[in-house]
């Protein structure tokens, strides 16, 4: 087998066997957590920082009008907050709250302990473990070379 169709065969099976482990993560319903669009709006301002309602859809691909629901629902919880740009008083920058922070860090925990269970649970050795354990900095070197 040549080192090319090697490499394709790898990353197809590394592509379908993550795609099917963050769907499964994904789908899981955790109690009082946040809906997916809400998790993502807040992922992007605590990553991009303050921006405007048209620019955040813009960046997660979604139209403005469906943003818009996710920034209220959001906003009347505490998770997010509105405030003038200091650049330009006719616009809103949006930025998440405190405790929004801590709504995405309980989302977060909360997948992860997720999968701990599904690790503890019996169905991988210890040998299994330490062979996932092994390829966890792999999948991150490989995600920073796409």
């Amino acid at each position: 087998m040549s080192e090319a169709l090697a490499a394709d065969s790898v990353a197809s099976t590394l592509l379908a066997s993550i795609s099917v482990l963050l769907r499964r993560v994904q789908q899981v319903p955790l109690e009082g957590g946040l809906t997916m669009p809400e998790r993502t709006a807040l992922s992007h301002l605590e990553r991009s920082g303050p921006t405007t309602s048209s620019a955040l859809a813009r960046d997660v691909q979604i139209t403005a009008q469906a943003m818009g629901a996710t920034l209220s629902a959001l906003r009347e919880r505490g998770l997010l907050e509105r405030r003038p740009d200091p650049d330009d008083g006719r616009r809103v920058l949006l930025s998440v709250t405190d405790a929004g922070l801590q709504a995405l860090k309980d989302k977060r925990n909360a997948r992860v302990e997720l999968i701990t269970q599904a690790l503890t649970g019996g169905a991988f050795t210890p040998e299994e473990m330490e062979r996932l354990a092994s390829v966890a900095p792999l999948l991150q070197r490989l995600a920073q070379h796409i």
